[in-house]
């Protein structure tokens, strides 16, 4: 007898194209269903699986590991290699999961930055955090297009904490 497991997650985010306001988005709910024949994965498989493409270079609109990715590409790819569907575009992460304080960030969560220009408040930017010892030392793994130029573990560093917008959990932890 074959176990069938639905995991169902609600889910809220804007569904305009190239919004700048989130004020005046309108919120829409929705409900994203994985089925596997398993137990569903832990938050520890997808951060393996994501560190296992390190080294994968940048691609702006990409999600093909063997062209690169974009940072949101990264996080699709990794997440739909679970059958998890999530938004594509990091700006739409902006209403996705649940916000989490830094305190209790576990590996696994989502990390949400700005663009490259901090003052326009806007998801620009993310990754999956690897790791948070509670004492201020959290490192995320992303795509990114700056110096390192691909898929790579950061450390939480003042130059990231200025573009910081907040933590989301995807995961019932």
């Amino acid at each position: 007898m074959q176990k069938i497991l639905t995991a169902v997650v609600l889910i809220s985010f804007s569904c305009a194209a190239n919004v700048t306001d989130y004020e005046t988005a309108v919120p829409v709910t929705h409900a994203v269903v994985a089925t596997t024949d398993s137990l569903p994965p832990l938050p520890d498989d997808f951060l393996s699986f994501a560190k296992s493409l390190t080294g994968t270079p940048y691609l702006y609109g990409s999600t093909d590991p063997a062209r690169g990715f974009d940072c949101s590409g990264f996080i699709s790819y990794v997440f739909n290699h679970f059958k998890y569907t999530v938004p594509r575009s990091s700006v739409d992460f902006t209403h996705f999961g649940r916000e989490v304080p830094e305190a209790e960030v576990k590996p696994g969560d989502l990390i949400l930055f700005t663009g490259t220009d901090s003052t326009i408040r806007v998801v620009g930017h993310m990754g999956i955090v690897a790791e948070n010892d509670g004492k201020g030392k959290l490192s995320f793994i992303h795509s990114t297009s700056g110096k390192a130029y691909g898929v790579t573990t950061t450390t939480l560093n003042n130059y990231y904490r200025g573009r910081f917008v907040k933590f989301i959990r995807v995961f019932a932890l």
